[in-house]
Formats: C-alpha cells, structure tokens, sequence
C-alpha cells in the first residue's frame, strides 16, 4: 500500500474541519479527547489551565482493533467485542465528569477496514459514542500541535514522526522565517490552518512536507510474522520501511545539525526513553520531554536485539502491552535515524488526545495566549 499524500502538493494540509464553538464557552468546562488506533484505545479528559490543560481523568487500554486486518480486510468480531468492552469505560467516564465538549475519533484500522462503517454503528448502539474516522493529514496535524510545548526556540527545522499502530506520519516544518521566540506558537497555530495577513506579528510555520505510510508497530509486524530469526525479521522490517520513505520530499536532506529537531511521540519513542533511564516503573515526568541522541537509541535496540523475544517478554523496562510490538517500532525508528541521523530527539509523551484537546480549547477561544 503506498503512502499517503497531500492532496494538494507538497506541504498542502488542507483545512481542517473544527467542532462548532459554544457561544461564550466556559474555561471551567471539561474538555475530552478519544484516539482509537489499530492496537489501543486511549482516552484524556482535560480542563483549561492558563496556556495548557489539566487532565482530570484518563483512560489507556490495549484493544488490537486491527488483529487480523492485515490478512482479512476486515476488523473481526473479537476485536470488535474487545473495543466496545473498552468503549463502555469511556462513556461511564464521560458520564460520570459531565463531558459536553469532545471529540471521539478512529484512525488507521478504522481507515483501512472494509467492514468500518458497520462497526461505528455498532459502537453507537451499544455505547452511544459517535466516532468520527479522520483522515491521515488531520491525525498529523494534530501530533504536530500535542507537541508545540517541546519545541525548542532554537529549532529552524522541524520533523515529527508519530509511530501508530497502523499507520506512521511524518510532518517536516519550516521556522526559519519565525522569531525564535514565537517558534513554539507557530506550530500551536496550525490548528486552524492559520495563514498570516502581510505584516503580521505571527508569521506562520511553514509545512515543508507530510507523509502518511500504512506501516505501523501492528501491520510490520503481521507483515513480517514468517520471519523467524529474530534478528533478520528486524533488519527486514527497517529496510521495508525505509524503502517507503523515499517520496518524502525532505528525503535524506543535508539538514543543518545545529537547527534541526526531531520529535517522536509513539509508545516505541516512551519505551526506548524509558529503557534508556533504566526505569522499571514508568515515570512520565522523568521521560516527556527527554532528548536522545541517535547513539544512545541505538545501545537500546542493540540491547533490546540481544535479550531476544523471551527477554523483551519479561523485561520490566518494556512492559507487558509493549514487549510484542517494541521491535517493529524500534525498525521504524532505527530506519528515521538511519536517514536523518541526530543528537536532538526529544521525546513526547503526548500525541492524537493532546491535539484534540489543544485544537478544541484554541477554538473556543479558552487557551490564553501566551509562550509555553
């Protein structure tokens, strides 16, 4: 299956589609945002605070929505009884905090499945969620906007690379013609396809190019599932996927050192971070935000690679949800470094609910400006 382009040339993201604003919405409102993926369901309920949010409540379950889709086409039914089971916590949570405001969204496998449609029915009757499928370009916008606070002002090139269970999207960005003290902002306001007027005070970040390839930790995975060495199943899968990286228009770009900035938001990105640190529990606050030098992600994957499948399994570092997808997302991402090798990865504990959230909160008009 071949990567998804913008429909409008390169660095065209066409202009997203915003949830009408409540007249006068209130600051103290409770905001949620669900991201059902090929491989989890994940849910964050968030208050406005100053120029952030505050979660108020929370929700991550491994669902494997997309088990099977890669051979049938088809989300099967155990999948889906999975999903509603996890879709059923959602809504008693939205119940119980009162949640007007959200967005509910469906990404790859959802995307992919023929029987998708079928299924989003089933959810509404069941449930009474109303899951919206978004299209590639608006799931990458939206990891790009989670990210904003991580960017540093110092950044003239900017790539970030979300690894999804079914798909992995790549945005390279453009601050050069930003202040730096406005570079964080600038991505912030490509939540609403913002273009500056002439002359004014916020020049807009500049979307080189996106990319959308219909690999991700689950679908290289079953790709790849006949391999039986170890080893050569993970060189496999990094070349496959470099291989489709080649109409990225940035492609293997001698971008300058000292400006350039990769962020990546993903479980594979987290669970390398944490491995890194030595952590057996995980710890957010010591990983969002971390920066790794391409040296150091490597040690990781080497050691990852020498413990084998039965030592990835009972690695505490890892986890129990991980340890089955950690090496096709470690080959996507030696395969990133591989082409754009860096000694400025920072780490983003964040992704698809923390847009929604920023995007919706930016539109009623309850953020306040301001710098991170």
């Amino acid at each position: 299956m071949a990567p998804k382009r913008p429909a409008g040339g390169a660095g065209a993201f066409p202009k997203p589609v915003e949830p009408p604003s409540p007249p006068n919405a209130d600051p103290a409102e409770l905001y949620a945002a669900l991201d059902l993926g090929t491989n989890s369901c994940r849910m964050l309920i968030a208050q406005p605070k100053g120029n952030q949010f505050h979660v108020v409540d929370s929700f991550s379950k491994t669902v494997q929505l997309g088990l099977g889709l890669e051979a049938s086409g088809r989300l099967s039914r155990s999948s889906m009884n999975r999903t509603v089971q996890a879709l059923r916590i959602c809504r008693k949570k939205l119940r119980k905090h009162n949640v007007q405001r959200m967005r509910l969204v469906a990404t790859e496998a959802c995307r992919r499945a023929t029987n998708a449609r079928d299924f989003m029915g089933h959810v509404e009757r069941e449930t009474g969620l109303k899951l919206e499928i978004i299209q590639p370009e608006e799931e990458a916008r939206l990891a790009v906007i989670s990210c904003a606070p991580l960017v540093s002002t110092r950044t003239d090139q900017l790539l970030v690379i979300d690894i999804g269970g079914g798909s992995t999207e790549l945005v390279w960005i453009d601050l050069t013609r930003v202040p730096r003290v406005d570079r964080p902002r600038a991505i912030m306001r490509l939540h609403s396809g913002f273009t500056p007027k002439a002359g004014s005070p916020f020049p807009a970040a500049r979307v080189v190019d996106w990319i959308s390839v219909p690999l991700g930790v689950a679908t290289l995975r079953d790709q790849f599932n006949d391999v039986e060495n170890d080893a050569a199943r993970f060189a496999l899968m990094s070349w496959f996927f470099e291989e489709n990286l080649s109409d990225f228009s940035p492609y293997a770009s001698e971008q300058a050192k000292d400006g350039f900035q990769i962020i990546g938001t993903s479980g594979t990105v987290t669970t390398v971070a944490a491995s890194h640190l030595e952590l057996k529990r995980y710890d957010r606050n010591r990983v969002d935000g971390l920066r790794m030098t391409s040296d150091q992600i490597d040690k990781v994957i080497r050691d990852y690679l020498a413990l084998g499948p039965e030592g990835r399994r009972t690695d505490p570092r890892i986890g129990r949800d991980r340890h089955a997808l950690i090496m096709s997302g470690a080959a996507i991402l030696q395969a990133l470094l591989r082409v754009w090798p860096t000694d400025r990865l920072s780490v983003a504990d964040r992704g698809l609910r923390e847009g929604l959230l920023y995007a919706q909160m930016s539109a009623d008009g309850v953020l306040e400006d301001g710098p991170f």
